[in-house]
Parts: C-alpha cells; sequence; structure tokens
C-alpha cells in the first residue's frame, strides 16, 4: 500500500487507518458523527493527498484538454477552476476531475486516486500534439480544510485575502512561511473552506502550521467516513459510485459540465442520448421508513419490479434521517415519486427528493 507524507501522523494521533485507493488512508479519528459536526459548524482537515495532478504544458494544452474532457476549458481564466469529466466515447465517464488554468500555455489536472494510472493513459493515448505532460501525483500532498470557519482559521498564515477568494478560484502564495503553495477554494464537503496544494517536503510543516493557526476556531483532523457522508449531503457524486464507466454525464445529472457546443471524445453520442432522452436517472431520495440504502442495494416499485440500484447511501448526521443517491427509470425520476429500497429482501419506502439534501 502507498502512504501519503502524513500517514505516520495519522496513525500517531490514533487514527482508524484502511486501504483507499491503493493507499493507508485515515477513516475516522473520533467518530463519523463528530467529524461531520465540526466541518458543518466549524472547521476540519482532511488529508487527500492520494488524489493525483498532472500539469499538461505547451501551446495546445488547451487543444488537448478540449478534446478529452466535456466541459467547455476555453472559458477559462488564469486562476480559475472547472468541474469537469473525461468521456469515454461510449457514453460512460473515465473520471471526473477539476482543471485548473495557471496561464494560458500551463494547466493542472486534479483526478480521483483510484484513476490515476487510467486517467494519464487515456489522456496520453489523444496526446497528438505532444503536449508536455507530467505527473507530480507522487510528490503534492493535499489538504482540504473544510467549514465555515476555514477562512478565519488559515487567514494568518497567508498574505492572500482568503474571504476574497471566489468560490472555484485559486492563488500560488506563500503559505505558513513555503512559497509556491497553491491555495483553492475548493472541496468536497459543501462546507465552504480550501484546498492547499504544497510539496511532500513541506506538508508536515504545513499541517502543524494549520492546526496551531485552527485552534481558537476548534480545529479537528477529519477522515474519510466524514467526507463521504458530508459529500453525499450534497449530492456530489463519487466515481466508482455514483458514476462510472457505465453512466453517462446525462444520466447523473452532469449535463451542466457537459458543453454539447463543442467536439470532444464521445459528443456525438451524447448529443444523440440528449436528443432522444435519457431512460434513467440518478436521483437523490430519502427513507421514510427505518432502514439504511447501501450502495448496490435493488429499487423496486410498489409491485416489487426491480426499476434501479442504490449507488450511495448514509444515515445522515444533519438531517438525522436516512437518506441515499441511485439511478432510476425515468417515470420514477421526479421529485415526490414514491420508491421502496430492497432491504434483506424487505421493501422499505422512500421519496425522491431535490438535491442538495
Amino acid at each position: 500500500m502507498k502512504t501519503t507524507a502524513l500517514t505516520d501522523l495519522h496513525i500517531s494521533l490514533g487514527a482508524k487507518m484502511v486501504p483507499f485507493a491503493g493507499y493507508n488512508m485515515p477513516v475516522q479519528y473520533a467518530g463519523v458523527n463528530a467529524e461531520h459536526d465540526t466541518v458543518r459548524n466549524a472547521v476540519g482537515v482532511f488529508d487527500v493527498s492520494h488524489m493525483g495532478e498532472f500539469i499538461l504544458k505547451g501551446e495546445h494544452a488547451l487543444d488537448l484538454i478540449q478534446k478529452v474532457t466535456s466541459n467547455d476549458a476555453s472559458r477559462l481564466v488564469d486562476g480559475k477552476i472547472q468541474y469537469s469529466c473525461l468521456p469515454n466515447g461510449k457514453n460512460g465517464i473515465v473520471d471526473d476531475l477539476l482543471v485548473y488554468r495557471i496561464d494560458e500555455k500551463t494547466y493542472m489536472l486534479v483526478v480521483n486516486a483510484s484513476n490515476i494510472q487510467k486517467d494519464w493513459d487515456w489522456i496520453a493515448q489523444f496526446n497528438e500534439w505532444d503536449v508536455e505532460m507530467k505527473d507530480i501525483s507522487d510528490r503534492t500532498s493535499l489538504l482540504a480544510v473544510q467549514g465555515p470557519h476555514a477562512a478565519a482559521a488559515l487567514q494568518s498564515l497567508t498574505d492572500i485575502d482568503l474571504k476574497s477568494m471566489e468560490y472555484y478560484s485559486f492563488k500560488k502564495g506563500t503559505f505558513a512561511g513555503i512559497n509556491n503553495v497553491v491555495v483553492s477554494a475548493t472541496g468536497y464537503t459543501g462546507a465552504g473552506g480550501f484546498e492547499i496544494y504544497a510539496d511532500n517536503a513541506h506538508a508536515r510543516a504545513v499541517w502543524d502550521a494549520v492546526f496551531a493557526a485552527g485552534e481558537p476556531y476548534g480545529i479537528k483532523p477529519i477522515g474519510l467516513a466524514a467526507r463521504d457522508t458530508l459529500r453525499l449531503e450534497m449530492g456530489f457524486c463519487l466515481y466508482g459510485n455514483d458514476i462510472d464507466d457505465t453512466t453517462s454525464p446525462l444520466e447523473a445529472g452532469l449535463g451542466w459540465i457537459t458543453k454539447l457546443t463543442k467536439q470532444f471524445i464521445g459528443s456525438d453520442l451524447l448529443r444523440e442520448q440528449k436528443q432522444q432522452g435519457v431512460t434513467r436517472k440518478l436521483v437523490g431520495f430519502e427513507m421514510l421508513e427505518r432502514g439504511i440504502p447501501r450502495h448496490d442495494y435493488p429499487l423496486v416499485d410498489e409491485q416489487g419490479t426491480v426499476i434501479g440500484k442504490v449507488t450511495s447511501g448514509t444515515q445522515s448526521p444533519s438531517l438525522k434521517k436516512a437518506i441515499g443517491m441511485g439511478y432510476v427509470s425515468i417515470a420514477y425520476a421526479k421529485e415526490g415519486s414514491e420508491i421502496y429500497v430492497l432491504i434483506r429482501d424487505q421493501k422499505v419506502r422512500a421519496r425522491v427528493v431535490k438535491m442538495p439534501f
């Protein structure tokens, strides 16, 4: 198993460690509910250094990005970020990712940990322009500092004005006395905050500085389990659960990052799918009876006929009720539709609701 620059620290802090995407990662410290509440109400720190980072550089860097991603990266300006996906040309998704425009000829792509090699190989095969590609994943540490007090907790560590940073923008500067750190107004929790990219050599110094500065704000380390409950409450897709090589961005509610006004891999097929209409759709639902929906549980109608399946589910710490996401036949995708989750052969009532939960 791979480790991050902070793995030994997590172990010393008493984190429960689990294998995740080939890495030894902290799943929880004090407990999922307590960590979830810390992020929603104060500020918490995730080590997400397992994520992948690629640098694409050269005259035709944008051409390559435009070809392999669904969103329109030509709209980016320096210091802006875009959520996008890599369509697989068969109405499926290779991965979802973030595209950072550093300058006109330099971009950073941030990809999911489990897909680093897969994404690299996929993008490289379409690199007809010989764009310079560099995989900096193994030397880059990434901390996500999330929660309503994140800006206040971090401001003393940098001269970047954090409060004025727009969502999905980034700045490169000095952070905790270290040069060339990328501070990004992004995150996967819906609670606001920042993601900090630094060289592995500086990871511990950044972590220590963040915790010292954040102490008056009740800052705590947070594991991957709370990251999952937080993102699910927001209705954010998780690759491998809610989206994968068999799900189209249109089915997944990601039409907003699928710009069919441009040509990209699989765009003709997606145009066709949009014209014909999707036959299933990713929806959010809340349980009306006791029971926790789990990944791959069948979704059925009143007669017990399978109409789809659960992709993500949990007991929501904020809402104190069980929630889930899943694909259902289009007839059941409307808000308010009653559906059933098959839990141990029992039909358990649920209702389709609008996301975020």
